[in-house]
């Protein structure tokens, strides 16, 4: 099932990866045809009123993956930074995750240092050697970091030193054994397109309304595009506009799965 999730990371035609918060929303969306799903930290998170990328969503995470685990696609699992600052602790978590059938995992550095997150991902190589690990840099992503204030951290010098460091914390989780890289906040397609040239395991990109899109990012030579939080927030945010509608007088607008609908995905 590796192997297959691995082989949906093509060049010139990248993975889409939607990412669910509950059942109901990862078997919704494999009804439309996605072959792979992965989980948005965030979405755990908020459903269950905690703080995202605080190592608090632990337990819950764990409940997902074994409720989604055996559901008909392939599943890769948002750990934060896999839940400790302690390799072996990761580890346990990413052999817990491949035991009830994720097929991936992610996992962030958060910033800390690159030597500690190449350590997780080799515990992870060696208790888990079956998942594919998508290792995340938040170079791009916690913070502006170029001082232009526009938050993509690609203004002036400062914007290049960024990217080195992007580039060296990379090449560490690459040599540690992770299977993808993963970039978040970065849009800017030149330097997209180096990283893609740069590494000989697929590159991931977070899916922007502001970025390119994902023939471009095709384009640039990304093979994984992944939605992260959008889809959640996205639904909040049709909740409320449906909420208004109907306090207004109107007739709420978009798609709205019938009751029947929705009891079939249980």
């Amino acid at each position: 099932m590796t192997a297959a999730f691995a082989g949906l990371h093509r060049a010139g035609e990248p993975l889409l990866l939607p990412c669910a918060w509950d059942h109901a929303s990862a078997l919704a969306l494999a009804a439309q045809g996605f072959w792979a799903i992965g989980t948005t930290s965030l979405g755990v998170a908020a459903a269950g009123g905690l703080p995202d990328g605080a190592s608090a969503t632990r337990d819950e995470t764990l409940r997902l993956a074994l409720t989604l685990g055996s559901a008909p696609f392939l599943l890769s699992v948002d750990a934060e930074d896999g839940f400790s600052d302690d390799p072996d602790e990761v580890g346990e978590l990413a052999r817990q995750l491949a035991a009830v059938g994720a097929v991936g995992i992610n996992l962030e550095d958060a910033l800390g240092p690159a030597d500690r997150h190449a350590a997780k991902i080799a515990a992870v190589r060696t208790a888990a050697p079956g998942l594919f690990v998508n290792a995340r840099t938040d170079t791009y992503w916690l913070g502006d970091g170029d001082g232009d204030g526009d938050g993509d951290g690609d203004g002036g010098g400062a914007g290049a030193g960024r990217f080195t460091e992007t580039m060296r914390r990379l090449d560490a989780y690459r040599e540690a054994g992770a299977d993808g890289v993963f970039v978040p906040g970065l849009t800017d397609p030149g330097r997209i397109a180096a990283l893609a040239a740069h590494f000989d395991v697929p590159l991931n990109v977070l899916y922007s309304p502001t970025g390119p899109d994902l023939p471009h990012l095709a384009d640039l030579g990304v093979r994984r595009v992944s939605l992260g939080s959008l889809l959640y927030r996205r639904a909040l945010g049709a909740a409320l506009e449906a909420a208004a509608d109907i306090g207004a007088g109107r007739v709420p607008g978009g798609a709205t799965p019938t009751y029947e609908e929705v009891r079939a995905l249980s």
